[in-house]
């Protein structure tokens, strides 16, 4: 009934193989969510910080709240000014762009337009 110390050592080897082959099933299923879920999901990500970056007067853009309309100003790096209707004109912080529907040529001043009829 005693156990030699062979069989001991052969079942200490085999321990090692076992917890390799337990741990393995985890780390693929960590690479599969990698390539599934977390590339694409940065790649989104860089692709949407890209758009906002690239926000330029005259584009029409789509706001994460359904808002479509024209963009008159670009106020700074956070906040972009566009106008929804005749004369109504609206601020909004640039992360909350959802996309952007035309790029459009930049409006030209309308000072220049004035001098240039003359």
């Amino acid at each position: 009934m005693l156990i030699t110390p062979a069989y001991a050592q052969a079942a200490a080897a085999g321990d090692t193989n076992s917890m390799l082959m337990s741990l393995l099933p985890f780390a693929l299923i960590f690479v599969i969510m990698y390539f599934l879920i977390l590339r694409p999901q940065q790649k989104k990500v860089r692709d949407h910080a890209d758009l906002v970056k690239n926000i330029r007067r005259g584009d029409t853009v789509v706001t994460s709240g359904g808002l479509v309309g024209k963009v008159t100003k670009v106020v700074d790096d956070d906040q972009i000014e566009f106008e929804i209707s005749d004369g109504v004109r609206v601020r909004q912080m640039r992360q909350m762009i959802s996309g952007v529907r035309a790029k459009g040529e930049p409006a030209k001043e309308s000072a220049k337009d004035d001098s240039s009829a003359s």
